[in-house]
């Protein structure tokens, strides 16, 4: 068809133009462009039906079977495209640009909406941003002890014009035991990946992007492993901040929560923690003695992350000491440290 477009293009044009996801939802909340509509050909117990009678008695009885099921459903997909066109247009894409995509190309047209599919499809979206994600870039990794509020650095460094990917606030999780309190569920590793890459591609190729230490998986989801691989291959600013000056913020932060919650995190850790420290902090938690709960828990996560530290190369692990816990103050302490780094960058 004529009005089908390379996956370069198609993203340029997603700036201005609403994407239509013509998948089934099953399909689309597995994994979607984000910023993508959902108006799907069919929905999940349709396509199934569909793929049946196409396995088991060919194309045509399964496009009988699909006109048959959706004809019903075509004035309300018609009226949900209406009201998302921008200027009479639309982007739409399916698995791998083909009848879904092209159906609904057809019946948008009927509405006078002028209709762009993305040549290859979802399959075509994803290989590219596989392929853009694998690229090297220039990566500085923010680390730390826990309670060096780096989420906080790391947004008073994209405030003063720095090019930041907040890869925990994109994964709903903080990236400990106690990383799902407070937060959204966690999407797909699959649309993780796919969030990643919408931020990654709005920092030109020389810039400077700053993310933030993380294992391999935050919560349920997991890194690209390119992506992975190239940050254990950056530099690394480690903030090593007095015990006692990280407990207030982190007792402010998460006496919030039910005591429930609480204790049910820190049971997550027990057998690391061992039982007479999971025994104190639970003890603790339930005298609303949140300080004295912390300071259990940041003495396993100071010596684990200090531990892991030594996965990192030793040459490109920058150390700031520091007893206090103002943000400003360290994030200053940290463009200092990053200036130095440039130079070998």
């Amino acid at each position: 068809m004529k009005n089908k477009i390379e996956i370069e293009h198609f993203l340029l044009l997603s700036a201005d133009i609403p994407i239509i996801d013509v998948r089934s939802p099953g399909e689309y909340n597995q994994g979607h462009i984000p910023g993508s509509y959902n108006i799907p050909l069919f929905n999940d117990e349709e396509r199934a039906i569909v793929g049946t009678k196409y396995r088991k008695e060919g194309r045509n009885r399964a496009i009988l079977a699909g006109l048959d099921l959706i004809g019903p459903s075509m004035a309300e997909k018609l009226n949900k495209a209406l009201l998302l066109a921008e200027n009479s247009k639309l982007l739409v894409h399916c698995w791998r640009g083909g009848m879904r995509s092209e159906s609904m190309a057809w019946l948008f047209s009927l509405g006078g909406i002028d209709t762009m599919i993305l040549e290859g499809g979802y399959k075509a979206y994803r290989n590219h941003i596989l392929n853009k994600l694998s690229e090297p870039r220039r990566i500085i990794v923010l680390g730390g002890l826990t309670g060096s509020s780096k989420t906080h650095i790391l947004k008073y460094l994209r405030a003063t014009g720095n090019n930041i990917i907040d890869l925990e606030g994109l994964a709903n999780h903080k990236g400990s035991a106690f990383g799902s309190l407070g937060q959204d569920p966690q999407p797909t590793s699959e649309q993780f990946s796919n969030l990643i890459f919408t931020e990654w591609r709005k920092c030109k190729p020389d810039e400077i992007i700053w993310v933030e230490d993380e294992s391999k998986n935050i919560g349920n989801v997991f890194i690209p492993d390119q992506v992975y691989k190239n940050m254990q291959g950056s530099p690394l600013i480690a903030l090593i901040i007095n015990i006692n000056a990280r407990i207030p913020r982190l007792a402010e932060e998460y006496s919030k929560f039910p005591a429930e919650e609480l204790t049910a995190s820190v049971k997550k850790i027990s057998k690391r923690l061992g039982g007479d420290n999971t025994r104190d902090a639970i003890e603790a938690i339930e005298k609303n003695d949140y300080q004295k709960a912390i300071e259990i828990t940041l003495k396993y996560y100071d010596k684990a992350y200090l531990f892991g530290l030594k996965n990192h190369p030793a040459k490109q692990v920058y150390f700031i000491e520091s007893e206090s816990n103002d943000i400003e103050e360290n994030a200053m302490k940290v463009l200092e440290i990053a200036k130095k780094i440039l130079w070998h960058l």
